[in-house]
């Protein structure tokens, strides 16, 4: 019998231990016409950015933001900023390289919190595929107007959640 009040135990304490994570991965927003390297926002990109802080710029209570990352180029930063000025926080840069290495940096010490991060077109279904093991495929990369919410329990299986904002 102490025995099974010893698992009982254990199972409680690990029970009340877990979270989930949730990672709100954003596309930067339209880029201006024009054949420069890193192009800043266009018109509509800036509503784009404005309309993002509208929806997650509540800074306390239900739905709150953690923490913001950002990609090092030029849109996306343009994209979050927004957003850090309505939160009054700092976006933290992720230089662009492995999606394994970026999903690792967006989660570390944010269990049971949410992160959003603005990244590279290209680095959305990888990162998602990184942080969940689903795939979302290439599409992801071009639509700008879609957001993932990877919901990442502390037990069981990552969830995915494709939105159109």
């Amino acid at each position: 019998m102490l025995a099974g009040v010893f698992v009982l135990a254990v199972a409680i304490v690990i029970y009340r231990s877990a979270s989930t994570t949730v990672v709100v991965l954003v596309r930067p927003a339209d880029k201006e016409a024009g054949s420069i390297d890193d192009p800043p926002l266009s018109p509509d990109g800036e509503q784009h950015a404005q309309r993002l802080a509208e929806m997650f710029g509540g800074a306390t209570g239900l739905g709150r933001i953690d923490a913001l990352y950002v990609s090092d180029g030029r849109r996306a930063q343009q994209t979050i900023e927004p957003l850090a000025d309505r939160l009054g926080s700092k976006p933290i840069v992720v230089p662009a390289g492995d999606a394994g290495t970026q999903a690792s940096r967006v989660t570390r010490g944010h269990d049971g919190g949410t992160v959003l991060f603005v990244v590279s077109g290209t680095g959305v279904p990888q990162l998602v595929q990184e942080l969940s093991g689903v795939e979302v495929g290439s599409s992801a990369e071009n639509d700008p107007d879609t957001l993932y919410v990877v919901s990442i329990p502390t037990f069981g299986r990552a969830s995915v959640l494709r939105l159109r904002y």
